[in-house]
Formats: C-alpha cells, sequence, structure tokens
C-alpha cells in the first residue's frame, strides 16, 4: 500500500470519526429569564459547555469533568439518559440582610442525568451562570481531580489576586494580568474578574463549598484559566499555636459520600462594573437556612481593641490588656450605640483558652458589658479552639459570651473546609456569632448558618500596621471583587488619615492611606454585618461630627442601589435602612467630580447630613468639611473628591417645625 492510499485511508477513518462524533453529540440551550445570556451544552466525547451574552461569545467551549477512584472520568464518553429544565421565581428574605432585605432568586436550569450515577445541573440568571456535579454513588468515594477549565476567545485583563501557596489569608493585591501572562506556575484565590474588551466583566467563583477542598484558577500562558485545588492532608505540622502546615499531601482532593452535591462553579457577569456591587449569585446558590431558631442573632458594630493597640488616654489607669481598659471601651460603646466590643489577642496565654491572663477577670467584665447592654466578642486561635472545642464553648455560653473571632485558618483543604462548618453548627448551638479571620473567602456559609456574620479573607486596614498596600486604589478594587463572595471584615475607622506621600507605617499607632471621608465611607460601600471600629475611643472622642455618624450608620441594609462606579476608579452607591437612606462615594487616588442623581429618593422634603472632602485634604488627609442641606429627589449635586477621597451623606426625612 503506497503513501499516498494511506493517507486517504486515515484521512477517511478521520472523517468517520468525526461524523460519528458529531451524529452522537447533543447541544442543549438554556437562557437567561431575561433572554440575554445563553448557555450551551454539548454532549459528544466530553462535555463542553459556553457562554454567550447578547449573540457575543464570552466562555468559548470549556470541558467539565470529574475523576473519581474506580469510578472513572465523568464526562469523559458520557452516555445521556435524560433532560429536564425547570425555571424558578422566588424571593429570599435572609436572617441577616447584607445588600436588601428581599432578594429576588429568579434562574433557569437544566438537569442532566448520564449513565454511570452522576447529573450536572445548569442555571442561568440574569446576571450569571453555574454549574454543578451530583452523583449517587453508594458509599465513599474518593475524588481525584475536579476539571474546571474557562476558555476565553481572546487575551483579556484579569484582576487576579496572586497567592504563593496553598498556605494563605487569602489577604491578596490585585495583578492586572493578560490571561497569556498566567502560567501554570502563578495561581489566585477566587473571585478573580476577567475584563472583556468590549463586552462585560466575568467574575469567576464557587458556592455551597462543604466537604471538599476550596478552588484556586490558574493559567495555561494561553488565553483560558483553570481550577486547581490544594489535596487532602496526610502529614501536617504544627510550627506555633496557630500555623499548621500540611507537609504531605494524598492522591486525592476530596474523600466524601458517594451520595451528594458538590461546590457550584459560577459565572458572574457583569453588563457594567455597577452590576458587580449588587450581585448576589453566590448567596442564592448557598445552601438554605440550617437553623430553626435564630432570633438570637444580631448585627452590630464593634469597638476593636487590637488595631489601636489599645492606645487609649486621659484616664487614670494604665492602658493594656487589663480589665479597666476593656470597661472603658465598654462605657464607650455603651454611650454610643455600638452592639460589641472585642477581647483580641492577649485575653487567654496562647495555646490554653482557660489559661486567662491574671489582669483580666474576664466574668466580670462580661457581666459589667450585660449591665450596660454590651456584647463581648473573644478572640481565639483556631487550633486551640479546636483542642478545647466543646469545653471552651461551654465555658464561652456560661459566661455569657456573645460570639468568637476564629483566626489563622490559614487553608481550605477538605478538613479545614469541614472545620468552618463545624464551627458554625456548635456556636449556633451555643447562640454564638463566629467572625472568621485569617480565613478563605465566602461561599455562602452564612446562608446556611446566618449566626456566621462576617470573615476576613481581605487584604485590609491591618495591614496599614505593616505595609504600604492598603492604597485607596486597593480599597475601590475590593468591592467590585472580593465583596462578590459576601461580607468583608476589612475594618475601617481609622481617624489619622494621610495622603500616600505622607502616610507612615506604624505598628503601635497606625494610620490609614487616603482622606477621613474615604473612611467614613466604607461604612455605606462595604458590607459586613459586623462592622469594627478599628481606631482608639480616645481618638472618636476627638472627633465628635464622626463619631455621631458612626454611631448611627447601619451595618445592614434594606436595599442597595448603585448610582455610578468604575472598577478601581470610584464608586458612588445609596443603600437604604428604614426610613434612611445614606449615600457613600470612595476613589482611588485620583481626585474626581461625580454628579449625584436624588432620582432614588421617594416623594418628600429631606435634610442630608453632608461630610465632604475639605479644601486641603489633597495635602492633609484629615481635613473634612460637614454640612446640613434640605434635599428632594429632584435635586442633582455636583460632588468633589480629593485625590484618595471620600464623601459620605445622611438623609431623613425633614422634622416638621
Amino acid at each position: 500500500m503506497n503513501r499516498r492510499i494511506i493517507f486517504i485511508f486515515i484521512g477517511i477513518f478521520v472523517f468517520a470519526i468525526l461524523i460519528r462524533a458529531d451524529l452522537l453529540a447533543n447541544t442543549y440551550e438554556v437562557f437567561s429569564p431575561d433572554k440575554k445570556i445563553q448557555l450551551k451544552v454539548e454532549i459528544g466525547q466530553q462535555v463542553l459547555y459556553s457562554v454567550f451574552l447578547e449573540s457575543q461569545e464570552i466562555l468559548a467551549p470549556s470541558p467539565i469533568s470529574m475523576t473519581i477512584k474506580d469510578k472513572g472520568k465523568l464526562g469523559f464518553e458520557p452516555v445521556l439518559e435524560s433532560a429536564s429544565q425547570r425555571s424558578i421565581d422566588r424571593e429570599i428574605r435572609p436572617v441577616i440582610r447584607a445588600k436588601s432585605a428581599v432578594i429576588k432568586d429568579i434562574f433557569n436550569e437544566i438537569s442532566l442525568k448520564f449513565e454511570n450515577s452522576f447529573d450536572l445541573i445548569f442555571r442561568v440568571y440574569d446576571d450569571g451562570v453555574a454549574y454543578r456535579f451530583q452523583t449517587s454513588f453508594d458509599g465513599n468515594i474518593d475524588v481525584l481531580d475536579e476539571e474546571v477549565i474557562f476558555n476565553f476567545g481572546a487575551d483579556h485583563q484579569v484582576y487576579f489576586p496572586t497567592e504563593e501557596s496553598f498556605f494563605t489569608h487569602q489577604e491578596r493585591l490585585y495583578e492586572y494580568l493578560s490571561l497569556t501572562q498566567i502560567t501554570r506556575y502563578k495561581m489566585c484565590s477566587p473571585p478573580a474578574l476577567v475584563d472583556i474588551k468590549d463586552g462585560p466583566k466575568i467574575a469567576i467563583t464557587e458556592a455551597d463549598l462543604e466537604d471538599y477542598a476550596g478552588l484556586y484558577l490558574t493559567g495555561r500562558g494561553r488565553t483560558s484559566l483553570r481550577g486547581i485545588f490544594p489535596a487532602v492532608a496526610l502529614e501536617e505540622r504544627q510550627t506555633r499555636d496557630r500555623d499548621v502546615r500540611i507537609v504531605k499531601r494524598d492522591d486525592h482532593i476530596a474523600r466524601t459520600g458517594g451520595r451528594r452535591s458538590f461546590p457550584w462553579r459560577v459565572l458572574i457577569i457583569a453588563k457594567k462594573d455597577a452590576d458587580l456591587l449588587e450581585n448576589l449569585l453566590v448567596y442564592k446558590l448557598a445552601k438554605p437556612l440550617q437553623l430553626q431558631d435564630t432570633n438570637w442573632i444580631k448585627s452590630g458594630k464593634v469597638a476593636w481593641d487590637w488595631w489601636n493597640a489599645n492606645n487609649i488616654h486621659g484616664v487614670d489607669f494604665e492602658a493594656g490588656i487589663n480589665s479597666e481598659t476593656y470597661k472603658y471601651y465598654i462605657d464607650f460603646a455603651s454611650a454610643h450605640d455600638i452592639e460589641y466590643i472585642i477581647l483580641d489577642e492577649g485575653w487567654y496565654r496562647l495555646g490554653n483558652l482557660f489559661d486567662i491572663n491574671p489582669e483580666i477577670d474576664i466574668e466580670e467584665i462580661i457581666r459589667y458589658a450585660q449591665e450596660k447592654n454590651v456584647g463581648i466578642i473573644l478572640w481565639v486561635v483556631w487550633k486551640t479552639l479546636d483542642n478545647q472545642l466543646h469545653d471552651a464553648l461551654n465555658q464561652f455560653e456560661k459566661w455569657g459570651v456573645k460570639g468568637i473571632k476564629v483566626d489563622f485558618m490559614q487553608r481550605d483543604d477538605q478538613w479545614m473546609v469541614n472545620y468552618y462548618h463545624k464551627i458554625a453548627k456548635e456556636a449556633a448551638k451555643r447562640h454564638l456569632l463566629v467572625d472568621f479571620h485569617g480565613a478563605y473567602k465566602p461561599t455562602g456559609l452564612r446562608r446556611a448558618y446566618p449566626n456566621v456574620l462576617t470573615r476576613e479573607g481581605v487584604l485590609g486596614l491591618e495591614h496599614n500596621k505593616w505595609s504600604k498596600n492598603v492604597t485607596p486604589e486597593h480599597n475601590v478594587i475590593l468591592p467590585f471583587i472580593r465583596m462578590l463572595a459576601g461580607p468583608m471584615d476589612y475594618t475601617p475607622g481609622a481617624m489619622i488619615n494621610a495622603q500616600e506621600k505622607n502616610f507612615q507605617v506604624n505598628f503601635t499607632r497606625p494610620m490609614s492611606m487616603g482622606t477621613r471621608c474615604h473612611q467614613l465611607a466604607m461604612y455605606v460601600v462595604y458590607e459586613s454585618p459586623l462592622q469594627m471600629l478599628a481606631d482608639s475611643p480616645s481618638h472618636y472622642l476627638k472627633e465628635k461630627e464622626c463619631l455621631e455618624f458612626l454611631s448611627k450608620v447601619p451595618c445592614v441594609w434594606d436595599e442597595t442601589h448603585v448610582l455610578n462606579a468604575r472598577v478601581a476608579d470610584f464608586i458612588l452607591m445609596a443603600r437604604k435602612s428604614g426610613e434612611e437612606w445614606y449615600l457613600g462615594a470612595m476613589t482611588d487616588g485620583t481626585a474626581r467630580e461625580l454628579l449625584v442623581d436624588m432620582s432614588f429618593l421617594p416623594e418628600g422634603e429631606f435634610d442630608a447630613e453632608i461630610f465632604e472632602d475639605g479644601m486641603n485634604a489633597q495635602r492633609y488627609g484629615n481635613d473634612y468639611k460637614k454640612n446640613v442641606i434640605s434635599i428632594s429627589n429632584k435635586k442633582k449635586l455636583n460632588i468633589k473628591l480629593a485625590p484618595g477621597g471620600g464623601w459620605v451623606a445622611r438623609i431623613y426625612l425633614k422634622k416638621k417645625e
């Protein structure tokens, strides 16, 4: 047989395979309720999905599979048994609000059932798409790998929170990289934000993470991103009370029940930047409420000791980690409608939650706080808490503690993910709130367990104590990306404010970069149902006008309306609580003028209490001006923001004469 005949034979054979693959392929389409987003699922030699926005392909065909030990590669050479679709239009009323009191949950869904005991579920919303695996195997399974691929048709830019390893607080800066710059040697913790030229922005993250490893993203030096996961720990090494590193890993990312739903892989699609700030897709995809009694769960503001290093003055006792200092914090909180105070590191001797600092009478502090109607939250290292879990939580409940701040987990392998769920459940049994620090990004746990009010997983104000990384530009990136996942405990409230050229790092006398109004606006822009006042009571008491605003500003909202916004540049938003409205504006290092259209207000006459950057805020960050003006929904205001500046307003019905 000569070479020409061989090539003809091979060509016919390949063509026959392609025809056979085409005949076997099934294509399913699902549209968003508003018909603007289209999801295509192709079932051939593998399962591929692609996404279109108003006929523009924004995600090219991307494969989906999951490899399970002794079960094979689910999604490769799949055999479809059936397909079913449904449309859902319902409301969710969260126990603890963040953006709104009522959440519209409207989507179209397709369920694809395959041979080999697995399903793929796809949901399409007006603002995103998501998919997940479901399996129905008997007994336990070992998940060796999950193929999570996002293929893009061009070399888009990405806001990429680069990580160095799986041992991380997920407190990162956002590099602005092209997809081809992201090789397999770079990785990030989601959410990451893909900036499609002449198209929407797409945020990639996950939801409903439980009994599984957390998702990270890496590249291949091409126009795609892929998911990677920390494998199960075989050997750990504890080097400090808080640091437990995995030094040897197994060959699988999860050993789990064979009959279950797996985490959602989420694409949030924002036609304009402002849409990112209103998105609630992670919350909608999370497991529903798991608690019967939630009346005890209360949001609130917190007077915090650690950031300001207990720098209170003008008192007749020596400030520090002692009972007198914490009673002072309690008095301050009580006088200014602040619901909680935290006892951070130092109240117990590290390694033993029952070895209490002798300078502290913990029971007396809690008794005094109860008398003043202030709740106590205790900081704990996660490992120490885990070692003493039931005894410690029982003691906290007996004392009358209101919550715990659990710190330094720094991992999201399967065991650690389950630890978060364990703490949420055990704390709820004892009516304890939870704030996770040293944490991975939110994936919706707060919906199932609303006692988990907030978490860190954000490069926030604390970094000002040792670095110059927390810039105004960073501050106006966070709400568009990290806050998509859920509330963030950034810990705002600095009362010493400096422009970048004047900013100084000082661990025990910290300051913020940007203006005073930049900090005040965070209380409107940043979501955290447990919102910190990071600075010293002594500083707040010297700033009476700012303290009065902070005493009144809510930390949960009935409505959220983004008036104008651009990623990494500026934000202008309005939020409603009861009959009052709050507006917040923040800018990066560039001075700006913005137009505030008050047409979102109802009919009527209002007073607006406004804090704006002072005439000299560009050189002296503390400079601000307060005004009270009359306003209505016909009004439009031109506002000026200094470099690193802000603007904030409280709007309330005009009092009748």
